[in-house]
C-alpha cells in the first residue's frame, strides 16, 4: 500500500481576476439579456500536471464565493468556505490535482455582479443587471477554464448550487468533464424550495431602504438580508442537529423574560448568522442568485430529467445526506434514476449524517473519504497523473 501523506493545510492564497467579453462582444444570456465585460474572481490551488489533466473545479453555494480553501494572510482568522475538503491528502488533494474555484456571476466578492460598476452609466448596476440563470454561470466559467488553457476539467464538485452546476456543466459540456460530483442537490426546485427563497426576497424588497435596488453609497436592506438569511439558515440544519445545539437552552439568564426580547440560544444564533452575512453579502446578489436556483430545471426542454442527461459522458458520485431536508434524499434519487436510464457510470451514497443540508460543508462523517476514493479511482482508471514533484 502506498504511504498516504498527513492531511494538512492549503497555506497562504491569492485572488485573481479574469475579464473578457468586452463590449461589442458582451455575452449572450439565457435570459435574452447581454453582459459585458464580465470579471471573474478566482482562486487555485495545488499545480497543473504536465498534460494540464488534472484540474478540478469547485463550484460554491448561494452564500459562498472564490474563497474556497486557505487564508489570504498569516493573520486570517477563518479559512476559506471548503478548507475542510481541500488541501495536501484531503478530499480534493492539492499534492494530485490543480483546483480551481470562482465566484459566480450576480456575486459580490469579485465576480461582475450587481454591486460592480457598469461601465455605460458608471453607477452600479443594481437591478438593470440582468438575470442569469446556472447556464449563465457555468459559461462564464467555461471562458475560465478556457482561459487556463485547459481543455477538459478532471472533476467539477460541488454542494447545494453547487452541485447544479455540477449537474448543468455535465450536460452542457459533456466532452469537457471526466467525473461529476453533485453534492445535496436537485435537479429542479420544488415548490417548497422556491416558496422558501421567495420568502427571502420578499423581505429584502421591504425593507425600508431597499429604495428599488438603489442603495449603493446609502443605507442598505440590512434589516431584510438578515432575515432572508435567518429563515434560509434554518433550512441547512437538521431537527436533531437544532437539538444538539441548542436545545432549549436560554440566553444569558436563568428564567424567560416573557418579552419578545431574545430569550432562547437559538433566537440569538439566528441574529447572530444574519447581522454577519450583511457584513459580508450583497442583498441584490442575494435576489438575482436565488432566482437563478429558482429558475434551474434541467428537465427542459422535454420535461423529462433522463432525456436531459442522456448525452452525459463523465462519471457521477451523487451524494445525499438522510437529514436534509432542504434538498432530501429522493431528489437525489430522482437523478441517479435518471442517469441509471442512460447507462452512466454513477455510484451514489446516501450518507446518515444528523447535521441536515449544513453536512457537505463539515470534515466529520464519511463524505469526504468517499470523494477521496471516488477520486482517486477515477483518476488510476484513466491515467490521470499528479504533477511531477518540483514542477
Amino acid at each position: 500500500m502506498p504511504h498516504r501523506k498527513e492531511a494538512g493545510p492549503v497555506g497562504l492564497v491569492k485572488k485573481k481576476f479574469f475579464t473578457f467579453c468586452e463590449p461589442p462582444h458582451e455575452m449572450v444570456l439565457e435570459g435574452g439579456g447581454r453582459l459585458g465585460p464580465i470579471t471573474v474572481a478566482y482562486e487555485t490551488y495545488g499545480k497543473l500536471n504536465r498534460d494540464r489533466t488534472n484540474a478540478i473545479l469547485i463550484l460554491h453555494a448561494l452564500s459562498g464565493d472564490s474563497h474556497a480553501a486557505g487564508k489570504y494572510s498569516a493573520d486570517d482568522k477563518k479559512e476559506g468556505w471548503w478548507d475542510a475538503t481541500i488541501g495536501p491528502g484531503k478530499a480534493f488533494d492539492t499534492d494530485r490535482y490543480f483546483v480551481i474555484c470562482s465566484n459566480v456571476i450576480g456575486g459580490c466578492q469579485g465576480s461582475t455582479g450587481p454591486s460592480s460598476v457598469n461601465p455605460a452609466t458608471g453607477r452600479p448596476y443594481a437591478l438593470s443587471f440582468p438575470i442569469i440563470t446556472i447556464g449563465d454561470m457555468v459559461q462564464v466559467q467555461r471562458h475560465l477554464v478556457d482561459h487556463l488553457e485547459i481543455e477538459r476539467l478532471f472533476a467539477v464538485a460541488g454542494g447545494s448550487m453547487g452541485g447544479m452546476q455540477a449537474l448543468q456543466w455535465a450536460v452542457t459540456f459533456p466532452d469537457r468533464v471526466l467525473a461529476s460530483i453533485p453534492i445535496a442537490t436537485t435537479a429542479k426546485h420544488s415548490p417548497q424550495q422556491i416558496a422558501f427563497n421567495q420568502v427571502g426576497r420578499a423581505a429584502i424588497m421591504a425593507d425600508p431602504n431597499f429604495n428599488d435596488g438603489e442603495y449603493y453609497g446609502k443605507a442598505v436592506p440590512k434589516d431584510g438580508l438578515a432575515l432572508a438569511r435567518m429563515v434560509g439558515h434554518i433550512t441547512y440544519l437538521s431537527d436533531d442537529s437544532m437539538h444538539e445545539k441548542f436545545g432549549r437552552r436560554l440566553r444569558g439568564k436563568k428564567t424567560l423574560g416573557y418579552s419578545f426580547n431574545l430569550d432562547f440560544e437559538v433566537e440569538s444564533y439566528l441574529r447572530y448568522k444574519g447581522d454577519a452575512f450583511v457584513s459580508r453579502f450583497d442583498a441584490n446578489s442575494y435576489l438575482y442568485i436565488t432566482k437563478a436556483i429558482d429558475y434551474f430545471d434541467l428537465t427542459l426542454p422535454s420535461g423529462a430529467l433522463a432525456k436531459s442527461l442522456e448525452k452525459v459522458k463523465s462519471k457521477f458520485l451523487v451524494v445525499s445526506f438522510k437529514s436534509d431536508w432542504l434538498y432530501p434524499p429522493y431528489q437525489s434519487k430522482e437523478i441517479v434514476k435518471a442517469l441509471m436510464v442512460n447507462s452512466v457510470d454513477i455510484t451514489y451514497c446516501e450518507i446518515d449524517s444528523r447535521y441536515g443540508h449544513d453536512a457537505f460543508l463539515m470534515d466529520e462523517g464519511e463524505m469526504p473519504k468517499i470523494v477521496k476514493n471516488f477520486l482517486e479511482n477515477v483518476a488510476a482508471r484513466n491515467g490521470i497523473a499528479a504533477p511531477a514533484a518540483g514542477a
